[in-house]
């Protein structure tokens, strides 16, 4: 699992910084803690232990908007959302060639000499 940016995981055993912090980076987070362990271990407990709980209290609890989600094409929501895009695109397309017709239309220069010929015989 990934997410967008650092915070708290419920899926954490203590206040989850650490498996957040994991899932951030994409990391192991059996790895991760037993390497926070180590650096809280030879640093001092105290100070390893304030900034974890600092961090629990500054960390927000991870919602659903912070996960991101693998496109999965068997996934019946990311085909619903695909057919969604293709059909926004194509709209866009349709709107865009519309666009340009009315621009060309508009600004033909052809089109305004010949207007200003014709007015002048």
């Amino acid at each position: 699992m990934k997410t967008k940016r650092w915070t708290r995981s419920p899926r954490g055993p203590v206040f989850g910084v650490v498996t957040g912090l994991a899932e951030w980076r994409e990391l192991n987070p059996q790895m991760t803690r037993f390497i926070v362990f180590l650096i809280i271990l030879f640093t001092g407990i105290f100070p390893g232990v304030a900034i974890y709980l600092a961090l629990a209290l500054i960390l927000p609890m991870q919602t659903e908007n912070d996960i991101i989600r693998e496109h999965r094409k068997d996934d019946p929501i990311e085909a619903s959302y695909e057919e969604a895009d293709d059909e926004l695109n194509k709209e866009y397309e349709n709107l865009k060639r519309k666009a340009k017709e009315t621009e060309d239309r508009a600004f033909d220069k052809e089109k305004d000499w010949d207007e200003r010929f014709r007015k002048g015989e």
